[in-house]
């Protein structure tokens, strides 16, 4: 058995600055699907929102951040991340994460993104790669710690409890069996307090801007120790991933569209005006329902994004790896416009937390995509994600230490048992649902909803789920049978909140309740797989 103090599951923003933070009070493991720079922050190409200029302030912001989530923010949460925002960036600063400077003869101001939703410019970046900056950075400072550990290319099969273990007392989180990619072997790692920073679920749908590792393993893994979730239904699709049949998700930045970027048909002709009066900065969900309606209008296989305003030096200096790698499969978005389409981005609900990352099941804490605490509400703002994650890891790390000194170690925590679990034989089974679910979930829960969709999903998804429970009990587990048997519980978990949400608010739009319900309401669901639970019920965030 390893024994640590504190272990965190992920290796992203929220995971590697919370894992710094918490090594000044003792020995932190940071457990990682791959190598610790694959995350989803390493994808993130617009930059972190935050007030730093003259021109902007902390109720702007707010603002911005309320309207978007579309009436269902907490706002005494979004005030309290705003506001620590800029004691964060700094610290990110200090840490030497190098932001794109405006280029002027006095310098030292750093150059503000402008990205749909935003009404002032407030996005950091670094050109058009900040989220790999940021890793850099982290990644660097983790390595120089000695009192951090990286088990890189291990994935968590699932929290070990006092209550499973039938130990008296408070049920608490006493560590997590963990599955070696390379050798298919679980060992135990038994820490005082774990934290969730594991990311989102973009995988469970056939397009997505996420990597392969973005497979809602955090959410599952927590659901199934008797943490309630939370607004799983509004699931933010990116409006612009290229659209390329020798390109996989990537992201086309909404940065673009704050530097002039227009959205136009197949024709030339630009269609966003008739849809809001935002044009191509509307909020997220308008974009992607818009741009959506227009491919089931036309016909068309996707939309245009027109940078042919702006001249290729610009272009090369302000988005140099979108223009590069536009360039290597034949697009010169200098020339011509760029084909792109929507594509599953961000899960905004999650594990239910506080800003503190707090959960209901004690030395449990998510942080970051994997966690609801009621910023992003029912559609996250731009480049709201990486702010959440820095506040919430600063905020998280500071409650996990304090409450670590009331805890002892556990002396001993059982192996992981196999039992009669034999080696896979037909691993088709796996990849045959993968398939079948990602196809499901896209075709039936994607950006326009019904009732009857959503209850064919449901019954597909039943089918998928006990069959996957039934080979993860009859053989031995691998990488891919932990991951498809977390998207299938994730999946259904979406779906059920979903079924419940008798409206259409932000991301969540359906043709059977067209309008919005006049009673602000969270989805929440307790644990429990049989979903007993009330439509409606309020959420607690602590």
């Amino acid at each position: 058995m390893k024994q640590f103090d504190f272990l965190v599951l992920g290796s992203g923003i929220a995971g590697l600055t919370c894992a710094l933070k918490l090594a000044e009070a003792g020995s932190v493991a940071v457990v990682t699907k791959k190598d610790r720079a694959e995350s989803n922050t390493n994808y993130a190409q617009g930059g972190i929102a935050c007030v730093t200029s003259e021109e902007d302030t902390f109720e702007i912001h707010v603002k911005d951040t309320l309207v978007a989530g579309d009436g269902l923010c907490r706002e005494e949460v979004v005030r309290d991340v705003v506001a620590d925002g800029p004691a964060r960036i700094q610290e990110l600063i200090d840490l030497g994460v190098r932001f794109t400077e405006r280029k002027n003869p006095n310098g030292g101001e750093y150059d503000l993104g402008k990205e749909g939703g935003h009404s002032k410019r407030r996005v950091l970046h670094a050109e058009d790669m900040t989220g790999r900056e940021i890793e850099r950075a982290l990644v660097a400072a983790t390595d120089e710690h000695k009192q951090i550990t990286v088990l890189e290319n291990q994935i968590a099969v699932d929290l070990i409890t006092s209550r499973k273990l039938g130990l008296d007392g408070e049920n608490r989180v006493l560590g997590v069996y963990v599955l070696d990619r390379a050798t298919d072997e679980v060992t135990t790692v038994a820490a005082r307090a774990v934290i969730l920073a594991t990311g989102g679920a973009g995988k469970c749908y056939q397009f997505t801007t996420n990597p392969d590792i973005a497979s809602g393993d955090g959410i599952a893994m927590a659901y199934r120790a008797g943490v309630g979730v939370a607004n799983l239904e509004f699931v933010q699709f990116h409006p612009t991933c290229l659209y390329h049949p020798f390109s996989k998700s990537f992201l086309i930045s909404e940065a673009l569209r704050g530097e002039g970027g227009v959205l136009v048909d197949a024709r030339g002709q630009e269609f966003m005006s008739q849809y809001d009066d935002r044009a191509s900065l509307a909020p997220r969900d308008v974009v992607a329902r818009a741009i959506d309606a227009e491919m089931k209008k036309t016909g068309a296989a996707c939309a245009f994004l027109d940078m042919t305003s702006k001249s290729e030096s610009f272009l090369t200096t302000r988005f140099p790896n979108i223009y590069e790698y536009c360039i290597k499969l034949g697009i010169d978005m200098a020339r011509e416009p760029v084909p792109v389409v929507p594509a599953a981005h961000y899960q905004c609900g999650g594990v239910l937390t506080n800003t503190s990352g707090v959960t209901s099941l004690a030395g449990l804490y998510a942080i970051g995509e994997v966690a609801c605490t009621g910023l992003h509400g029912a559609n996250r703002l731009a480049s709201n994600s990486l702010l959440e994650a820095v506040v919430a890891s600063h905020r998280s790390a500071l409650h996990c230490q304090q409450y670590s000194k009331q805890i002892h170690p556990v002396d001993a925590l059982p192996e992981w048992q196999t039992r009669d679990a034999h080696d896979p034989d037909e691993m088709v089974v796996v990849f045959h649902n993968w398939r079948e679910l990602r196809q499901t979930m896209w075709d039936y829960v994607g950006i326009v909803r019904t009732t009857k969709r959503l209850q064919r999903a449901a019954s597909r998804l039943t089918l998928l789920h006990n069959e996957v429970n039934e080979y993860y009990w009859n053989f031995k587990v691998t990488a891919d049978l932990l991951e498809l048997r977390n998207l299938a519980l994730v999946s259904s978990l979406i779906v059920e909140c979903a079924m419940r949400r008798h409206e259409s608010r932000g991301l969540h739009y359906t043709l059977d309740y067209p309008e919005k319900s006049s009673e602000v309401q969270d989805t929440v669901l307790e644990a429990g797989i049989d979903f007993k639970i009330r439509s409606g019920q309020s959420a607690n965030y602590g």
